[in-house]
């Protein structure tokens, strides 16, 4: 009999919920009686999932927003999770982690260069968290068109994983890994998950109740066609928010543990595997197509993080607030190419390379003055300083979760409101246009049907207070050696 497998993935993933002011994540009041969601997401979820050895037994992406916050609140549990991963790359040469796109960014419905800034950015912030290149990445909510995927094999990405709905050919074999045919002669490997193990798990908290019956009653039985094994080695992948265990659904970081780490005596037992190692022995052998523009979180596409979608009722605040952002954000393109144009052929290097800042591998100063080769002005490296940190918020302005719920009145959309309000502070002080007006106007059109809160109240409630500091402050500078 051919070889069986199961992986559990499980995406963990927060937003940057710090102020843009403070630096700190203010007080949540509907996280009590924590200071704030991450802090009781931690507690209930990464620190005893980590402190388990969960994080050594199934596949998972962390993300880069996630893991900063979590380094400054405890780096000791995030040591925990690096040295797991460590484990399973130094055992067999390939880790059971993957990136994700640096701030969760809805890829399809981002530009091209938006698009390599998060990839790149997720990559390199893998690559500096774990210590070594990740084989696969995560899509934000598996939501995926060929060209994100193009750029995925480009930047030497392996893998990803995407739902069985996410195929064009409905008859797939979740199974198996498939190929897909892109430009240039790449290709990329694709697994889809198993939907209805995945749902059990997600979705069945009854079912995640004993870890012996959901291996009997739904596990087993998977592993067979009509009660008989089959022929064909197959890895079943059950994908889940991986703050489902311990979180969304107590005591499930238990069940995990459980599942993932007790000797099982059934006869047909499998191994307990993850993608990367899984196609070190099993390359694809057929190929697929995906669906453009699909997710793994709405049926009608990327619907959702856009406009009024069956999937989040009420909607219709959505299309007006992405339509804002996006304008938003062609500003602040435009006036980043303005700048950075004259002293560069390729003016998005410099953008990508800004990783290495976030990091603190290296000064501004010192990233413009080697990306840009020129001997610029003070003034000039000032200026261009201040479109990096714009181009920073513009990124973050359009973090998934703010499209997300039914609601405008939630914290995520306002936490991508005021990234934009800093990414237009940020503009006008690089000497650029003044888009606060501007912005204000069209941001008065995002309304919560709940409690009428609108956009521009969001977005000026910031600026205000940049404003204030300012005035109060004036003779602060920052210091861009340090930034």
């Amino acid at each position: 009999m051919s070889e069986k497998a199961v992986c559990i993935h499980g995406h963990y993933y927060q937003p940057a919920r710090e102020d843009p002011l403070t630096g700190e994540v203010p007080v949540e009041a509907g996280a009590h009686p924590y200071r704030n969601w991450n802090e009781r997401i931690h507690d209930q979820c990464y620190r005893p999932n980590a402190e388990l050895g969960n994080f050594e037994k199934i596949s998972f992406d962390l993300g880069p927003t996630l893991i900063n916050w979590m380094i400054s609140y405890d780096p000791a549990t995030f040591a925990r999770i690096v040295e797991q991963e460590r484990r399973n790359y130094l055992r067999f040469g390939v880790g059971n982690g993957m990136a994700q796109p640096y701030h969760h960014t809805i890829l399809p419905l981002a530009k091209r260069h938006d698009k390599i800034t998060q990839i790149r950015w997720g990559i390199a912030d893998f690559q500096h968290r774990f210590g070594h290149s990740p084989a696969g990445l995560w899509l934000p909510e598996a939501a995926v068109d060929r060209e994100t995927l193009q750029i995925l094999a480009d930047q030497g990405i392996e893998f990803t994983i995407l739902a069985p709905w996410q195929a064009e050919d409905a008859q797939i074999d979740v199974g198996l890994p498939y190929w897909v045919e892109l430009d240039e002669g790449r290709r990329l490997t694709v697994f889809f998950y198993e939907a209805e193990l995945s749902m059990r798990v997600s979705f069945d908290p009854a079912a995640t109740s004993n870890g012996d019956r959901f291996m009997t009653d739904f596990i087993v039985p998977r592993l067979s066609a009509n009660g008989h094994p089959t022929d064909e080695a197959k890895l079943y992948i059950i994908a889940s928010d991986g703050e489902l265990y311990g979180h969304h659904q107590p005591f499930r970081d238990k069940f995990l543990y459980y599942l993932t780490h007790r000797d099982f005596t059934h006869p047909r037992l499998i191994q307990f595997t993850y993608p990367g190692l899984w196609l070190r022995q099993y390359s694809p052998n057929r190929s697929v197509r995906i669906r453009e523009n699909t997710s793994w979180s709405c049926h009608h596409g990327v619907a959702r993080w856009k406009e009024a979608c069956p999937c989040a009722p009420n909607g219709d605040w959505k299309m007006k607030l992405r339509q804002g952002l996006d304008w938003i954000a062609d500003q602040v393109d435009k006036e980043f190419v303005k700048a950075v144009s004259p002293y560069a052929k390729e003016v998005w290097e410099l953008l990508y390379a800004y990783i290495e800042v976030l990091h603190g591998k290296v000064s501004v100063r010192e990233l413009i003055q080697r990306e840009l080769k020129n001997d610029l002005e003070e003034s000039e490296i000032r200026r261009i300083d201040l479109l990096l940190r714009a181009q920073l918020y513009k990124q973050r302005m359009f973090t998934s979760c703010g499209w997300f719920f039914e609601d405008f009145d939630r914290i995520e959309p306002r936490i991508v409101v005021t990234s934009a309000a800093q990414a237009v502070w940020w503009l006008r002080e690089a000497g650029g246009i003044d888009l606060i007006q501007a912005a204000k106007e069209r941001l008065s059109e995002v309304r919560s049907w709940r409690s009428n809160l609108r956009g521009d109240q969001v977005f000026m409630k910031h600026i205000e207070r940049l404003r204030y500091e300012q005035l109060s402050f004036p003779f602060v500078q920052t210091d861009i050696e340090r930034f």
